[in-house]
C-alpha cells in the first residue's frame, strides 16, 4: 500500500492554485464538472510520491484545518531559502527543546517549544522550519540526512533536487576529508567509490565507511 493523496481544505481555489504553483510544485490536474459544482486540483511536491488535492466541494473540512503536514528535505536551510526566494513567509529554522513538551509554540513532532537554529549536532529528524498556505494549512520542513534502519524500501539513493544532491556531496566531502586524515593525509585515488558508499549508507541508515 502506498499513501498517494492528502486532501487539504481551502476557501479560495484559484488563490491556493497560485500559492502551490509558486512553491514549484507540479500541477497534475485541474478538473471541474460541467455544472460548476465540483472542481479538483492536484499538486505534487518535487520528488514526492504523495500529492495534495484541493478544490471546490472536495471536502467538508474547515479551510485551514490541515496542520502538521511534513515535507522531508535533506537540507532544511536550503529548502527554507528557496521558499523565501519565492516570496513565501517561512519560520526560522528551529529544533526542539529536548524533553520539553509544554509551551506556547505550535506543536510539532518532538514537542511544542521551538529553539532557534538547526539541531546543534545536526542530527537527522531534528531540524525544522514551518510555513502556512493562505488558508492557514500548516506545513513543516523536516531535515532528514540519514534515515534510521528499515525506513526506506530500496537501497538506491535518490535525491530530488540539485540542492539535495549538492548538500549530500558536501557532507560526503567533509566525511571523506576526515577519512583521508585517518589514512595519513594521503590522497584517496578511489574517492568516487568512497563517496558512493557514504551517500548510500546515509540514505539507508547503515553505518558510513570509515
Amino acid at each position: 500500500m502506498k499513501l498517494e493523496i492528502v486532501v487539504i481544505p481551502v476557501s479560495d481555489v484559484d488563490r491556493a492554485k497560485r500559492f502551490y504553483g509558486n512553491l514549484g510544485w507540479r500541477l497534475d490536474a485541474d478538473y471541474a464538472s460541467d455544472d460548476g459544482y465540483f472542481r479538483v486540483l492536484q499538486f505534487t511536491p518535487p520528488g514526492s510520491g504523495c500529492s495534495v488535492i484541493f478544490g471546490k466541494n472536495v471536502t467538508a473540512a474547515a479551510p485551514g484545518s490541515a496542520r502538521g503536514l511534513y515535507l522531508i528535505v535533506s537540507d532544511v536551510e536550503a529548502a527554507r531559502n528557496d521558499l523565501v526566494g519565492r516570496g513565501v513567509a517561512v519560520s526560522e529554522v528551529f529544533h526542539d527543546a529536548a524533553g520539553v513538551y509544554a509551551g506556547d509554540d505550535e506543536p510539532f513532532l518532538f514537542g511544542r517549544t521551538r529553539v532557534s537554529g538547526p539541531d546543534p549536532a545536526r542530527n537527522s529528524y531534528r531540524s525544522f522550519a514551518s510555513f502556512d498556505d493562505p488558508d492557514g494549512n500548516g506545513w513543516l520542513f523536516q531535515e532528514i540526512s540519514r534515515r534510521l534502519p528499515g525506513r526506506i524500501d530500496t537501497g538506491i539513493a535518490t535525491y530530488t533536487s540539485p540542492a539535495d544532491l549538492a548538500a549530500a556531496l558536501r557532507r560526503a566531502e567533509n566525511a571523506h576529508g576526515e577519512h583521508e586524515k585517518r589514512s595519513g593525509g594521503k590522497r584517496d585515488e578511489n574517492w568516487p567509490d568512497w563517496y558512493a558508499e557514504y551517500m548510500l549508507s546515509e540514505q539507508t541508515g547503515k553505518d558510513p565507511p570509515l
